[in-house]
């Protein structure tokens, strides 16, 4: 995965891709969170990575833009309000249960945003932008929620 880049985009200052290495020398937050997925299931786990507010601080995204946007390897979209990008408990998530978090479940980078259903944590994030444009996304297209909050 040494040729993964997270593009960067939209109403951000600093525009230059990051690696997997920038991203994981970044001070790391952990919590245990419970993860609630629109088919009925859910489960409680420990997640890490960095806090989505101090990497949009760290990039000079404007924190006034209404929405952040992500895309992905597997052509997955989604979005979230910048609220929800700047709540404390939202991350860039790169770890699960103090391990790399597999290909199955978003290696190497997944958005985990724990007020939200689960089809609003995108996997395998290659591209965040930061817009005023309305996003969408794969779900929201096909007439899902798009705030989606429990």
């Amino acid at each position: 995965m040494r040729s993964w880049r997270l593009e960067i985009g939209g109403l951000v200052k600093d525009k230059r891709p990051w690696t997997l290495e920038r991203i994981n020398a970044q001070p790391k937050v952990s919590q245990i969170t419970r993860h609630v997925c629109v088919e009925g299931w859910d489960y409680i786990g420990k997640w890490s990575g960095i806090h989505l507010r101090r990497f949009l601080e760290t990039i000079g995204a404007d924190l006034t833009a209404k929405y952040v946007s992500f895309e992905c390897a597997d052509d997955y979209s989604g979005s979230i309000d910048m609220a929800s990008a700047l709540h404390p408990q939202t991350q860039l998530a790169t770890d699960y249960a103090d391990q790399p978090i597999g290909v199955p479940y978003g290696y190497p980078l997944r958005l985990r945003v724990p007020t939200k259903l689960g089809f609003k944590m995108p996997k395998w994030i290659t591209a965040i932008e930061v817009t005023n444009e309305y996003p969408g996304g794969f779900w929201e297209h096909r007439d899902y929620n798009w705030f989606s909050g429990l």
